[in-house]
């Protein structure tokens, strides 16, 4: 799950955060009018579509061992399948380059293996799915394609997808040792909204949460303390209040963006814009009203910039004009470019009911269109394999390991804020971000009204009131 780190808000209102990975479904949703279904067993299971594309095979032969082997650690061995495998991520040209080394081990371990991983260099994730969806139509399917938690179900329930139970059965101790090595709701939340029908359709892989990254030097300044467990929206808000009387500084971007900016606050206070089914809107609860209300409360006091126009959330960081910013891993990126890690600390969220935090993660599944399965399979153990954790950690991914074992390792920490590992812990209190069919018009509903009441064009009850009530309809 590779996040886009981009930090300019837009002139939409998203103060802080492009972060536009949660719009997936708008391409999704358009997929689904297209006749993706009919005939998708002809089809051919590798991508020819242009594009950059790494390629890794030896052209040797398979070098012994059962299918499945396993080592110590849960890293693959050699197996007997062979063949060409398509694989499509999401990547830029970095991480194309980056990942083209983690590619080359795994054609160590699979020789006979000719892998062709195309990473698609996309503005945010709706984009990349749009160029999946269209490709897919055209009936250019990849053995696997990373797909997010907004399209995990609807993928599914479209018939796209091959079940991995028999491969689980066959593989047990391996999987066994994944699975226990993850957080268990990644599983369960795979489960529930990743397959229609019962069965398993995905292997989950890396997350992403959302704490606050603090300039640490910005707070000495002003004299206020960084949290180091537990703060209240009042605690955050008499922090921000001395940031801004003795530094000038803002503390936080507050904008409209689905997962960085309305959830966040949500969850906090017990609230969300759907209950646990996605099937029932609570956009307009009490809580959710409390929680604009007080994100517009941080504008209106001059505490964070006003919605629309640019906003370079993490150079603002760097030049002592801001002293927070949202997000999961991605932003480490930034800090690393900027040489401020040291500066920077990760905390949680400021809470008024409870911990929270939104999470959306990657999945892998097989497409039911191709033709080497088994090797699919393989690559999948790969992913999944400890190894191949510690790599995606070491080279800066903008995702947290699914293995704790990894999150919690130097291999995460080491060039890093202080506070890292909370990345991992909040994954025991999040929420997935909620994502029904016709996500990317519910998303649009959401942020519409979000960014309505900030921008102080509506009331924040009757605001949330009238999306509530076009929620509805959109289910």
């Amino acid at each position: 799950m590779k996040r886009d780190p981009s930090f300019t808000s837009t002139a939409a209102g998203v103060a802080g955060n492009a972060f536009n990975r949660r719009q997936m479904l708008r391409v999704l949703g358009a997929a689904a009018t297209l006749p993706l279904l009919s005939g998708l067993a002809a089809c051919s299971g590798t991508s020819t579509a242009a594009g950059p594309v790494a390629t890794t095979s030896s052209g040797a032969a398979a070098t012994g061992g059962a299918a499945g082997a396993t080592a110590v650690g849960g890293a693959t061995t050699s197996s007997t399948a062979s063949g060409s495998l398509s694989f499509v991520y999401y990547g830029d040209a970095n991480q194309q380059a980056q990942f083209k080394s983690l590619f080359a081990e795994f054609n160590k371990i699979n020789p006979a293996i000719t892998l062709q991983a195309q990473g698609i260099a996309s503005a945010s994730w709706a984009t990349f799915s749009n160029t999946v969806a269209t490709r897919i139509a055209g009936g250019q399917i990849p053995d696997i394609i990373q797909i997010a938690t907004e399209g995990q179900r609807i993928f599914a329930s479209k018939g796209l997808l091959e079940p991995l139970d028999p491969y689980i059965a066959r593989d047990k101790a391996l999987v066994d040792n994944y699975y226990a090595d993850i957080d268990p709701n990644l599983k369960a939340w795979t489960t529930k909204y990743g397959s229609t029908d019962g069965k398993t359709y995905y292997m989950p892989g890396g997350y992403n949460t959302v704490c606050m990254y603090l300039n640490t030097e910005i707070l000495a300044k002003a004299g206020a303390t960084v949290p180091t467990g537990d703060w209240s929206w009042d605690d955050f808000k008499a922090a921000a209040q001395q940031v801004k009387d003795k530094t000038g500084a803002f503390m936080l971007p507050v904008g409209s963006g689905y997962f960085t900016d309305v959830m966040p606050w949500l969850t906090t206070n017990g609230a969300a814009t759907f209950n646990a089914d996605w099937n029932v809107p609570t956009f307009n609860t009490a809580a959710a009203v409390e929680a604009v209300t007080f994100a517009k409360s941080l504008i209106d006091a001059g505490l964070a910039p006003k919605p629309g126009g640019a906003f370079d959330a993490a150079t603002n960081m760097s030049n002592g004009k801001l002293a927070g910013l949202a997000g999961g891993r991605w932003p480490t990126i930034d800090m690393r470019r900027l040489k401020i890690v040291d500066k920077v600390q990760i905390v949680k969220w400021p809470k008024k009911i409870a911990d929270g935090s939104p999470v959306g993660w990657d999945a892998w599944p097989i497409t039911k269109a191709s033709k080497n399965k088994d090797a699919a399979w393989e690559f999948i153990k790969f992913l999944i394999s400890k190894p191949a954790g510690d790599y995606f950690a070491t080279i800066g991914g903008t995702i947290v390991p699914a293995r704790l074992s990894v999150a919690k390792s130097a291999s995460f920490t080491t060039n890093a804020p202080k506070g890292s590992g909370l990345l991992s812990d909040a994954i025991a209190y999040a929420t997935p971000i909620p994502s029904p069919d016709r996500g990317a018009e519910i998303q649009k509903t959401i942020e519409d009204a979000w960014l309505k009441v900030i921008s102080g064009n509506g009331d924040a009850q009757s605001t949330l009131e009238a999306a509530n009530t076009k929620l509805k309809t959109l289910l």
